[in-house]
């Protein structure tokens, strides 16, 4: 299978914002899945200044030819001034979930 599989990853800082972006990514089969986990804590420095919040992780299935639209896509609906958007490439997977992955995307 030529296609690369990717999970990325966003961070969001409400339940019902991570479910509005997961639904808006598989309607528009950006992604085949987004699962949400959390409350998760984060701890980062913005601004020169610590920072700790509560936050709802989302890992989006997608592929590679998918990445640079859901990568706009989550910039234009994420209301974050600078949202993490990472992509991790699946070295690894279940063939059939691979197809899975390309049929329910624009792949």
């Amino acid at each position: 299978m030529a296609t690369k599989f990717y999970q990325t990853i966003t961070a969001i800082d409400t339940k019902e914002q991570a479910i509005k972006i997961a639904k808006k990514l598989v309607e528009e089969k950006l992604a085949s899945c987004v699962q949400i986990i959390g409350p998760i804590t984060s701890i980062y420095k913005w601004k020169g200044k610590i920072e700790e919040e509560n936050e709802f992780l989302l890992l989006i299935k997608t592929t590679s030819s998918c990445y640079k639209q859901l990568e706009k896509r989550i910039k234009e609906i994420h209301p974050y001034e600078l949202p993490e958007i990472m992509a991790i490439e699946a070295v690894d997977f279940l063939e059939e979930f691979g197809k899975w992955i390309i049929e329910n995307t624009k792949s």
